[in-house]
C-alpha cells in the first residue's frame, strides 16, 4: 500500500536527511521508495521540502499525488503555508507548536499534531542539530508509514558518529513526545 509523506521546512533544518533516512529505510526493507526534494536557491533559510512516497510495489511517477499525501511535518511557517495544500482532507499535519500556527480551517481540515520539536531538541538533546532526528522519531511513529527499527537503524548508519549517541536520545525523545497522540 503506498504511503505519501512530506517533510517542510527552511534550508538547514534537516528535512532533506529525514526524507532520505526513510527512503532509505524503505528499500532496505524490500520495499520501493522515491524521494522528491524542492528547495530555493538559498542555502539556508528559504522553504525546503521533501516528498517521501513508500510502497511495496514499483512507483513508476516520482512525485506525491497534490491534495492526497498522507502525512506531512512542517517546521516552518512559509513552508507549512506554502506546502499544506498537497495534504489530504483528514490528513495528520505535524507542526513545531513553537514555529508554525495552523488556521483554524487547518484544524477542520487536517488532523493537527503540536509538538515544539526544535524546542525539544535545543533543551532536551542539548544539541538544535538533532532537530532532523527528533521529527524524524515523530514522524515514523504517527505517520505508521515503515518499520522503526529498521529506520532506526538506518539513521545510526547516517549520522556523524561523533555524535551518534545524541541522535539516538533524539529519535527516542521524538517517539516518546508523539506516543501521547496515538
Amino acid at each position: 500500500m503506498r504511503k505519501q509523506l512530506r517533510f517542510s521546512g527552511v534550508g538547514g533544518q534537516g528535512v532533506l536527511l529525514a526524507g532520505e533516512i526513510l527512503a532509505e529505510a524503505k528499500m532496505c526493507n524490500g520495499g520501493y521508495a522515491i524521494k522528491a526534494a524542492s528547495y530555493t536557491s538559498q542555502v539556508r533559510g528559504g522553504p525546503t521540502k521533501v516528498d517521501i512516497l513508500l510502497d511495496e510495489e514499483p512507483i513508476f511517477y516520482p512525485y506525491a499525488t497534490e491534495g492526497s499525501i498522507d502525512f506531512m511535518l512542517s517546521t516552518a511557517q512559509v513552508s507549512y503555508n506554502q506546502f499544506k495544500t498537497g495534504i489530504k482532507k483528514g490528513g495528520i499535519i505535524v507542526v513545531d507548536s513553537n514555529l508554525v500556527t495552523p488556521s483554524q480551517e487547518d484544524k477542520s481540515h487536517f488532523k493537527i499534531i503540536e509538538i515544539p520539536i526544535i524546542s525539544i531538541a535545543k533543551n532536551e538533546i542539548g544539541n538544535v542539530v538533532t532537530q532532523s532526528v527528533v521529527a524524524l522519531g515523530v514522524s515514523v511513529e504517527l505517520s505508521n508509514a515503515i518499520e522503526r527499527d529498521v529506520v532506526f537503524e538506518v539513521m545510526k548508519s547516517k549520522v556523524p558518529k561523533k555524535v551518534l549517541d545524541l541522535n539516538i536520545k533524539a529519535f527516542e525523545i521524538g517517539e516518546q513526545y508523539a506516543r501521547q497522540f496515538l
